[in-house]
């Protein structure tokens, strides 16, 4: 966190429910009207709300150790020591407490709406499906029931062209347990949307749990092994059969995994876009044809599409003809149970938090069940639940003041391309019509989506769920061949997290994030500088890292740099990926600066350039109110690190290094202020001290 450059919208892969019967429906829910400026206090008690927010406190300051030595134990040491990881998860701080705020809030909508027999709308959808979750003896007994017609489906396949109608049928149901497939703006012309397909098909976290024989990924591939097992289990295979078909389930996906290309990799937006002629897809997998593909999920056969990693696909054109049937049959089994299994009944459900929680990332205990309901609502209706979200707790003023900020902050921005003296004029211009060309959206999205035609039914959990998930696949592929739509948002407005669009060119802070430690209407300027506007130029230096700087003012793939201004930037940015490489993690297990490089721009820029609007607006006769004997600029970095207050399960913190392009909270908190002369003024630190960069090796980007 945060989301960075967002990686395009692709439809669900490792939650694929499959296809059942169900009850007769009852009248769509209507099509919600535009929606109008909340008021101007919210309308929800927050005082009913018990989790407290994370804030910046001089009491938690830890004076053992120095803030030159380690800032993130000097600020946030002491708090994480009397705090640590709840049960039910696998990490904690600023963001999950501010999360779990939200949750309670949402948790208070969604049982109102449940429990009003006479609500319409929105407030109907919402409660309809929360109230479907928590129906634990409807659940019960249905048992497997859900999934048996699909399964059986499966059970029928006799051949390759058998697989392949399969997956067409499944994907235009919203189900892609083998690739991804999405609709996104066309990196070459972002004024239109066309559709994306990508590897996928794997359990594990990345390819590298399948293949590496370090001692964590052993473990983790005799866990999936055991999971796959149980689950066939628990579907009524005998033990000796399910064994059987998890090792080839198991083998299926390795290699699956041999052929995938490695997340670093897929930094380079060039990996994920491939522009192909139906003709050239169908030539590449002659097995599987990408026409019929499209004619099963009702969308028109387009000129191009873009089929990126090749290799992928011509595996799995490879495994068509050389897989048995019976493997492609377990394959197929067991990746409709799994997915399933959250909303099937309790022993499925435990199956699926033992691995994909327990032995993966460490959780200990697994999470009430109204806040696995509620996580499922928001992944199936999550809009929709917004639009009560904002009603309740967003005020107007709130937005009023981020719009403000946004535009101090874009200034600071300016300002610092303008004085860049590694960069050539011609090259700074492009930037600047980067800069210029910037969105950015607030709060909520101004034009609510329409839910008409998702009809859902109390006393059916799973059959809600695949409700849910058709209807948002259609969603997706309707767009596809049509102008973007630029109103539309990828972030749900109670989720707490923001994200940059390079297609798009737009900034997006949902209404979840604009609160403490971030953005406090009534804190000091050094906290919401150090805080939220860090954030706001954290989104905007996205347009200007390792991947958004690919993409010029208009939001297209095209390079607008000169060759030598490229190699510069690219040399500093290679010095900021070797201070990252240097940080070790936990068992030896160092950060990958590579794989975390946007996020590391972003926080160094976002930062610099916060601290830059901060000094504009306090002007130059600014009197320090030293609060708590604090300077504001000591105040500024330390709201920063507490931002990144936050540990981790020893598990969680394992997946996290090998998949997420962000570095480990701790580092955050360090990274960027190591490299600031302003940071060591602020604290007195000197040359020698481990907070302070030698000058040969201290990074200035943007």
């Amino acid at each position: 966190m945060f989301s960075s450059f967002r990686a395009p919208l692709a439809l669900a892969v490792a939650l694929s429910l499959s296809a059942c019967q169900q009850a007769p429906q009852p009248e769509p829910a209507p099509a919600p009207a535009e929606k109008p400026a909340p008021a101007a206090a919210p309308a929800f008690d927050l005082s009913s709300v018990r989790t407290p927010f994370v804030r910046f406190q001089a009491a938690d300051l830890d004076a053992k150790v120095p803030a030159c030595g380690d800032f993130n134990a000097h600020v946030n040491g002491s708090w994480l020591a009397a705090n640590p990881v709840p049960g039910d998860r696998t990490t904690w701080g600023s963001f999950e407490s501010l999360a779990e705020r939200s949750l309670e809030v949402q948790r208070t909508l969604v049982e109102q709406a449940a429990e009003d027999s006479s609500s319409t709308g929105v407030e109907k959808l919402v409660g309809d499906f929360y109230a479907s979750g928590l129906d634990e003896a409807a659940v019960e007994r249905a048992g497997l029931s859900p999934l048996e017609p699909t399964l059986a489906r499966i059970d029928a396949i006799s051949d390759a062209a058998g697989v392949t109608a399969y997956v067409r049928e499944a994907a235009a149901q919203g189900r892609l347990g083998l690739f991804s497939f999405y609709g996104n703006a066309d990196y070459r012309d972002s004024t239109r949307v066309i559709a994306y397909a990508g590897q996928g098909g794997l359990s594990l976290p990345e390819r590298a749990y399948y293949l590496e024989d370090r001692e964590d990924y052993v473990k983790a591939r005799e866990a999936l092994r055991a999971h796959v097992a149980a689950l066939f289990t628990l579907a009524g295979d005998e033990a000796a059969v399910a064994a059987q078909r998890a090792e080839a389930v198991v083998g299926f996906e390795t290699r699956l995994a041999k052929a995938s290309t490695p997340r670093v990799e897929l930094r380079d937006p060039a990996k994920l876009y491939v522009p192909s002629s139906l003709a050239e897809a169908d030539a590449l997998t002659p097995n599987f044809s990408w026409t019929a593909f499209f004619d099963a999920i009702g969308v028109a056969r387009p000129e191009m599409f873009s089929l990126a990693m090749p290799d992928f696909f011509r595996e799995v054109n490879a495994m068509l003809a050389e897989v048995p049937v019976e493997d492609w049959r377990s394959y197929l089994r067991y990746r409709e149970i799994d997915g399933a299994a959250p909303y099937l009944s309790k022993a499925f459900a435990e199956e699926d938090f033992r691995f994909y929680s327990q032995a993966l990332r460490g959780q200990a205990e697994q999470a009430p069940r109204w806040k696995r309901v509620l996580d499922a609502t928001n992944e199936a209706v999550g809009e929709a639940l917004g639009q009560l979200y904002v009603d309740a707790v967003f005020p107007a003023e709130s937005k009023t003041r981020m719009v403000e900020m946004v535009a101090n902050l874009g200034q600071a921005i300016r300002a610092r391309i303008e004085k860049l003296e590694w960069m050539s004029d011609e090259t700074k211009q492009r930037a600047l019509e980067k800069w210029a060309s910037f969105t950015p959206k607030i709060g909520y999205p101004d034009r609510w989506r329409d839910w008409s035609g998702l009809a859902l039914t109390r006393g059916d959990f799973a059959g809600n769920v695949l409700a849910a998930r058709a209807f948002n696949a259609r969603y997706l592929f309707d767009q596809i061949g049509k102008p973007v739509d630029k109103s539309q948002w990828f972030m749900t407005p109670q989720t707490v997290n923001a994200y940059y669009d390079p297609n798009q060119n737009e900034i997006v802070f949902p209404a979840g994030i604009l609160q403490p430690p971030f953005f406090d209407l009534d804190a000091d300027d050094a906290l919401n500088y150090g805080g939220i506007m860090a954030v706001i130029g954290h989104e905007m230096i996205h347009g200007y890292d390792d991947q958004g700087s690919q993409f010029d003012a208009k939001g297209n793939f095209n390079n607008w740099w000169t060759d030598a201004d490229r190699a510069g930037f690219e040399a500093r940015t290679k010095k900021l990926i070797e201070q990252f490489d240097g940080y070790e993690s936990i068992d030896g297990i160092h950060v990958n600066g590579t794989l975390t490089l946007g996020e590391n721009i972003a926080d160094l820029g976002g930062l610099s350039a916060a601290y830059d609007a901060m000094k504009t607006a306090q002007g130059g006769s600014f009197t320090d109110p030293m609060i708590d004997g604090l300077s504001q600029d000591q105040r500024f970095f330390m709201n920063w690190a507490t931002v990144w207050r936050r540990s981790f399960t020893p598990g969680e913190l394992k997946v996290r290094l090998n998949t997420d392009p962000h570095a480990p909270a701790p580092f955050r908190a360090v990274g960027a202020p190591s490299n600031l002369d302003s940071f060591a003024r602020a604290f007195g630190c000197k040359a020698g001290d481990a907070m302070v960069r030698p000058e040969d090796v201290k990074v200035v980007l943007w």
